[in-house]
């Protein structure tokens, strides 16, 4: 009986440090501000990238937003941070971007989507 036991420590302590070196890959964000909104409008955050989505939240321009770096087409926001500001700008220009947020500002983020035409690099 001692040795299933063993065995069974042995194999929860295994399986917890393998669990917890696998979480090595840390997630970076990418700092973007909402830019370009028209006068008195806001940036909507959106569910899914599509205009017709559920609203998240509104941001007013000069705001600053976590994007997890991921954009439609398969741009990555961090692949692109050394270039030139206004190439990234193009880049995305035409793409929705994922932003890392709290809509409800109560300590729950979650992913959400902003249209790439009104975002800059921070």
């Amino acid at each position: 009986m001692k040795s299933y036991v063993r065995a069974a420590v042995a194999f929860a302590v295994a399986s917890t440090v393998l669990a917890l070196s696998s979480q090595s890959h840390a997630t970076a964000f990418a700092a973007w501000q909402v830019a370009g909104v028209p006068f008195g409008d806001t940036l909507n955050a959106r569910k899914y990238p599509s205009n017709t989505s559920q609203k998240q939240a509104a941001y007013p321009n000069g705001t600053v937003l976590q994007m997890t770096g991921r954009c439609t087409g398969g741009i990555d926001l961090l692949d692109v941070a050394g270039q030139p500001h206004w190439k990234q700008r193009q880049a995305i220009r035409y793409r929705w971007c994922e932003v890392w947020h709290d809509p409800a500002q109560n300590g729950h983020f979650v992913t959400g989507w902003v249209y790439g035409k009104y975002i800059a690099p921070y």
